[in-house]
């Protein structure tokens, strides 16, 4: 079988894929990803193909803010997200999308829940569909905005969109909103915690001092801003927890001065090598963080800045397996707070258990390729 997975171009977005697109691969399928190409480096050591098709995410923020005045990742209102996802992207990636996936020819498009790309192309093609979630469903006030402006789209191409045939979920229900309806179509999927092509198992840590709590911090691949990190590690660094911190792809280590004294910098990692004998994590929210972090049974301390991370924070904290730290300007001080209570309430790592047990029941990537074949064959 021909598989073509399509996703919006960034991290938070394709990385969640790839465990399934590994178990279709390893079934001897064909698989491509369609995104950047900017992703290449990321694809390559997979062995799965890339389509490159569109501008990266730089691009297509500036033309929707460009379009709405708005920046729709620090400031995700259902206007400026529907255009960014629908509008602006479909716009600037849709013509090379087409071209690339009819040299394709899939026999099953998967596209993560906000691309709106290969749902297009699913159509055109009359390929079957199947939408992977990332995290907790999308609220209705931003998933109804953003199918009326693809509609719309849509329409110009002389289609009409298709409802995915499944819905492949991999968040439990512990971390679903409350009053959330499952879909008929939904298909679960264990999340797993990003590791690289070639897992190098639990790396080497420096020994632990004594009685101290070791805290990962990762603001993910691209809201490492430093002028926000650095009084957050100040006020972690007064506590005594030992600091592990992640760059992403825009800090360095020497950003963060005095901050960074006595701090264990690590640049752009998998989340299963960071994961490895922590107590807890001090995230942004970003739901392939959260998922991956509360799979490893580990309290969350969620800070949300943009995006769907206000998602996560909320359901992190509904679920009693973490505490959300809204914007504020004491966030610094709330921050250590957090995780001071995470340390000495033992109800919060009994939570996250509760949440990591009901993620090793999902059926795994292999088991949902193997599901998905066996009907289409």
């Amino acid at each position: 079988m021909r598989i073509l997975f399509s996703s919006t171009p960034a991290h938070g977005h394709l990385l969640p894929q790839l465990p399934l697109a590994r178990a279709f691969r390893d079934r001897g399928d064909q698989v491509a990803v369609m995104t950047a190409g900017l992703f290449a480096p990321v694809l390559a050591p997979e062995r799965i193909e890339l389509l490159p098709v569109g501008p990266g995410a730089d691009v297509l923020f500036a033309e929707s803010a460009r379009r709405t005045g708005v920046d729709a990742a620090a400031d995700p209102t259902p206007e400026a997200v529907a255009e960014f996802f629908a509008g602006t992207r479909i716009d600037l990636t849709a013509d090379d999308a087409m071209a690339a996936s009819r040299a394709f020819a899939p026999d099953l498009i998967v596209a993560e829940a906000m691309d709106f790309v290969g749902p297009l192309v699913a159509a055109a093609l009359e390929v079957p569909l199947a939408t992977l979630a990332f995290g907790p469903a999308i609220p209705a006030e931003f998933t109804d905005g953003i199918s009326r402006v693809a509609a719309v789209r849509y329409a110009d191409r002389g289609l009409t969109p298709v409802p995915a045939r499944w819905y492949l979920d991999p968040c439990p229900d512990l971390l679903q909103t409350p009053g959330w309806d499952a879909p008929q179509t939904r298909v679960l999927l264990r999340p797993e915690p990003h590791q690289g092509p070639d897992p190098i198992g639990a790396p080497a840590q420096a020994p632990r001092r004594s009685g101290q709590t070791r805290v990962l911090v990762t603001f993910g691949t691209h809201f490492s801003d430093p002028a926000v990190l650095i009084p957050i590690l100040t006020e972690l660094r007064a506590t005594g927890a030992e600091l592990v911190v992640t760059l992403g792809l825009t800090a360095q280590a020497e950003d963060f001065g005095a901050a960074g004294d006595g701090v264990t910098f690590t640049d752009f990692a998998p989340l299963a090598e960071l994961l490895h004998d922590v107590d807890l994590v001090v995230t942004h929210g970003g739901a392939g963080t959260t998922l991956g972090s509360l799979a490893r049974g580990l309290p969350l301390v969620v800070v949300p800045q943009g995006a769907d991370q206000f998602l996560q924070a909320t359901v992190v904290g509904a679920s009693g397996a973490g505490i959300a730290v809204q914007p504020g300007p004491d966030v610094p001080q709330a921050v250590a707070k957090a995780v001071a209570t995470l340390h000495a309430d033992t109800a919060y790592a009994g939570a996250a258990r509760a949440v990591a047990q009901q993620i090793a029941a999902m059926p795994s990537p292999t088991e949902v390729a193997t599901r998905l074949a066996n009907i289409l064959h």
